[in-house]
């Protein structure tokens, strides 16, 4: 199994010599990571999560079916796929810094224009563009930040990407705090349209923090050749395992709002829920590099999807507050480090020449988990459990996702090896 790489704007860890720019010292390099933190801050947590949050009011609103809401969570999905496969060629020909700021602008636009219209067509479509530039400001901001830690020790990469992956928790966190204000306790039009364009302009005020990064020096060798493919034979466990989660984990962030909404809880609840996550995903950026630079293979991804499994379990057990909390905390501290996870079993099976490719493949496995997550889980919640049942089939699916990465082999021979790299560099 292989997918085809255009060439990306990536270095190669053989001949570094060649390589025209030093890798950054650990203070700006941890730096330049969190300024690249926006990227999965706005594409992730504002981009995509808040939807959960504004998704109430715009099923009262609009008199949607969960069915028809999870049908936009799907269309984002789809978005992102095409934004996966779209990566490699867009951070090659545009170059890393345009591609991953002018992603990150469409993101905004998106976010704004889908205030404009309540026509189900005219959101799906916009949903799915908010998709496509999501996935291609996080690939090329992933891949940045893969690089930043290319000499470093497994603890100290892994904590680089962990800093990185945390912006999406930033995000939750900064949603959860801002949109139920938004919609303080509505749910007509007006409130659910400018939760959407509150989301535009926090995004919008977030960009510019990710200036620094996306110009922090690093290796710039590339393969020119476009036919390179990268070797995704030995990964296939992490790509079934990275799919599967894709499906379940989706299903609780979509529908873990509504589940709670139809159990009482008013926007308190909600808001303290939301920034729990967020702040938990924040914390877990730092907190589980250590473990994640110790565990190899598919331990560490097996590890984290397993705590996510128990976390989507639990508010189907109680709907107390306690329990819906210990759900939040636990979720958050793990959801964004799988991404974490994967991503250093990648960089650590592969030369650095197939990052990119290799991170658009896993993020195009977990995009089509994605597009089933939703529409399974929705389907199911607008049967006679309800929400519950949405639920209970994305736990079910992460807990199949940990099994599986537990397959997934650390790496006992030396990569494959690397093809002749040109010495010139990718212009822009």
């Amino acid at each position: 199994m292989t997918i085809r790489q255009l060439p990306p704007a990536t270095g190669s860890p053989v001949d570094t010599a060649a390589n025209t720019r030093a890798t950054p010292g650990p203070v700006r390099s941890t730096a330049a990571a969190l300024g690249l933190a926006t990227a999965p801050a706005v594409s992730l947590g504002l981009g995509r999560f808040a939807y959960a949050l504004v998704l109430p009011a715009m099923r009262t609103s609009l008199h949607w079916s969960m069915a028809t809401a999870g049908a936009l969570t799907t269309a984002n999905a789809v978005g992102y796929l095409a934004g996966a496969l779209a990566a490699p060629s867009v951070a090659a020909r545009r170059g890393e810094r345009p591609a991953l700021l002018g992603s990150l602008a469409a993101t905004v636009v998106s976010l704004a224009a889908t205030a404009a219209s309540s026509d189900l067509t005219y959101l799906l479509v916009v949903r799915m563009i908010a998709g496509a530039a999501g996935a291609v400001a996080l690939i090329v901001g992933g891949t940045l930040a893969a690089r930043l830690g290319a000499d470093a020790a497994p603890g100290r990469s892994a904590l680089l990407l962990g800093v990185y992956f945390a912006g999406g928790g930033l995000g939750v966190a900064v949603s959860g705090a801002a949109v139920p204000v938004v919609l303080g306790g509505h749910q007509g039009p007006p409130s659910w349209r400018t939760a959407w364009l509150v989301l535009a302009v926090l995004s919008l005020v977030a960009i510019p923090a990710c200036l620094p990064g996306s110009a922090a020096p690093g290796p710039t060798r590339t393969d020119p050749r476009p036919g390179l493919r990268w070797p995704a034979r030995p990964l296939l466990a992490l790509l079934v395992s990275y799919g599967l989660y894709g499906s379940g984990y989706i299903a609780y962030m979509t529908f873990i709002v509504a589940h709670l909404r139809g159990h009482g809880a008013g926007d308190g609840l909600v808001t303290a829920f939301w920034v729990a996550l967020g702040c938990a995903a924040v914390v877990a950026g730092f907190a589980w590099s250590g473990v994640l630079g110790r565990l190899r293979g598919g331990r560490g991804s097996a590890l984290l999807m397993a705590v996510t499994a128990v976390a989507a379990t639990l508010p189907l057990l109680s709907s107390a507050a306690p329990v819906s909390y210990a759900s939040a905390v636990l979720f958050g501290s793990a959801f964004l480090s799988v991404i974490t996870a994967v991503t250093t079993c990648a960089r650590d099976s592969l030369p650095q020449h197939y990052w990119t490719a290799a991170i658009a493949g896993l993020t195009t496995v977990f995009a089509l988990g994605q597009c089933l997550g939703p529409l399974l889980a929705g389907t199911l919640s607008d049967g006679p459990s309800g929400t519950a049942a949405g639920l209970a089939i994305g736990a079910v699916l992460l807990a199949l996702a940990a099994a599986t990465a537990l397959a997934q082999r650390a790496r006992s021979a030396p990569p494959v090896p690397a093809a002749p790299v040109s010495r010139d560099t990718v212009p822009g």
